[in-house]
């Protein structure tokens, strides 16, 4: 694969809550990937940028931002009250990270919903990377990060689509067990991606 080809891939690394979608992107970075964050530029992007916030206030009404920042208390508000809510909002944010991502130089991308949220229908991704852990595990480290109960990180990790489906449209499953070795598992997957660092 010559440098052109290489520099028009892109990647996503997906899974569920609690997989450790995080670490294993760190652990890119520390090899020199930038990985671009979905959750973090959807967040920059409802700060920053004035038509997106004018679309929320035309669904949500104007008191959904003021003086220019989004008022998370009314947006968490309209995001509970139904499904329906929550996906016009979707409807309105996921398009603009999608946009975002593909006007970045940003070839690797971490999106615990890409599939729930269409983001792989916006973006053509040459591969989609899934990090899969045991239900268990998934369930004390939502616990542990979130100072949250067992019962509340089921209901996080029900929300979400099954691990097992995520795994199956994925092109390559990293286990984040704590005991498979990350980055053996890392090495082998450039190497079936035909990527070299």
């Amino acid at each position: 694969m010559n440098l052109m080809e290489r520099a028009l891939q892109r990647f996503a690394i997906t899974g569920g809550i609690g997989s450790g979608k995080s670490y294993v992107c760190h652990l890119l970075e520390k090899r020199g990937i930038s990985v671009y964050d979905c959750d973090e530029a959807a967040k920059r992007l409802m700060r920053s940028d004035k038509s997106l916030q004018m679309m929320l206030q035309h669904l949500i009404g104007g008191d959904v931002c003021r003086n220019g920042i989004i008022e998370k208390r009314v947006l968490a508000a309209f995001l509970l009250e139904n499904d329906a809510h929550k996906q016009a909002v979707n409807d309105i944010v996921h398009p603009a990270v999608a946009n975002d991502f593909m006007l970045s130089n940003f070839q690797w991308l971490e999106s615990a919903i890409l599939f729930e949220s269409g983001f792989n229908r916006r973006v053509k991704f040459n591969h989609v990377v899934c990090v899969s852990a045991p239900l268990e595990m998934r369930v004390r480290r939502i616990m542990e990060r979130d100072s949250i109960t067992r019962e509340s990180a089921l209901q996080w990790i029900d929300r979400q689509m099954p691990q097992e489906e995520i795994e199956k449209r994925a092109d390559f499953v990293i286990v984040n067990d704590g005991h498979a070795n990350l980055e053996t598992q890392i090495d082998k997957m450039f190497v079936d991606f035909n990527w070299e660092i």
